[in-house]
């Protein structure tokens, strides 16, 4: 049978179209866990050995409850990919007797319009840098794609009237979405920079595709020259989730632009603050409409 070490990575492989940098960086803790409690191979993983990884990774500074769910996820994901790739006789899955860690309630926030305004009003020169990062930070928001299928854009996936093609999505499925009017032409903008033949829409200063860490670069750097909080690009995503519903689209519509399988995924994005809930009851007030 193959080493653990070698599934794994055989399972990152499979996998990196997903998001290779998040299974990767969730696996490599496991693996480690794993060496040190003498687990070589994925067959020698008991319930026991998963119950004790969880609760050591719930003792790490810094790891909230989603974080560790997230460990669970990868886990659990990886488990089941070897049962079904190896389908090895008389085996049975560990994960199925593992309980998932609960997950908390508290409102996952977006990156504020103002945030997003002040990173964008520090790029005011006309140079390759400012023109793309203005790019980026616009389409991010009007996309609401996730960072990996973002980065993951071709020129050839992207046409004039701002229809953008996602074809490796989560899952694998492709989708449609959509650039506005402001996010076209600062694409166009920085597009007139661009004498390469890299196929990618976003393309590093050398050249190269911009990496999701150098997307978290872009916005580390914009946010300090703005002198505000260095958003998360999840957050963009949260915001244009938001910033729909309040517009008032549909949540079916939202659903599908976001890539989500179910609604209930949606609601994650979707809780809303006391502003909204004060201006829906403004809207709907019973009392307000009994004359």
């Amino acid at each position: 049978m193959s080493s653990y070490w070698g599934q794994v990575q055989a399972y990152v492989l499979f996998g990196e179209r997903c998001s290779l940098i998040f299974y990767r960086e969730k696996l490599d803790k496991f693996i480690h866990y794993c060496a040190q409690n003498s687990v070589e191979n994925v067959t020698d993983v008991s319930p026991d050995l998963l119950r004790s990884y969880m609760l050591q990774m719930a003792e790490v500074r810094g790891n909230n409850k989603g974080n560790i769910h997230c460990f669970y996820r990868c886990v659990r994901a990886f488990l089941y990919w070897y049962e079904n790739e190896f389908e090895p006789e008389g085996w049975k899955n560990p994960i199925k007797k593992v309980k998932p860690p609960r997950q908390s309630n508290v409102i996952i926030e977006p990156v504020g319009i103002d945030t997003i305004t002040a990173m964008l009003d520090t790029c005011t020169e006309n140079t390759f840098i400012d023109d793309r990062d203005a790019a980026i930070l616009l389409s991010l928001l009007d996309l609401g794609t996730r960072a990996t299928e973002f980065l993951d854009i071709n020129l050839e996936n992207v046409d004039a009237s701002g229809v953008v093609t996602i074809i490796h999505g989560k899952g694998d499925k492709s989708r449609v979405v959509f650039l506005g009017k402001k996010s076209r032409k600062a694409i166009r903008r920085y597009l007139r920079h661009r004498t390469d033949q890299n196929p990618a829409l976003w393309i590093a200063r050398t050249g190269s595709r911009l990496t999701y860490d150098g997307l978290r670069m872009v916005l580390r750097t914009r946010a300090g020259l703005a002198n505000v909080k260095t958003p998360a690009p999840h957050g963009f995503r949260r915001q244009f989730a938001l910033t729909m519903l309040r517009n008032d689209v549909d949540v079916f519509s939202l659903q599908k632009l976001l890539g989500h399988t179910s609604l209930a995924i949606l609601r994650r994005y979707l809780a809303q603050n006391n502003e909204d809930t004060q201006l829906a009851h403004l809207k709907g007030s019973p009392g307000d409409h009994l004359f």
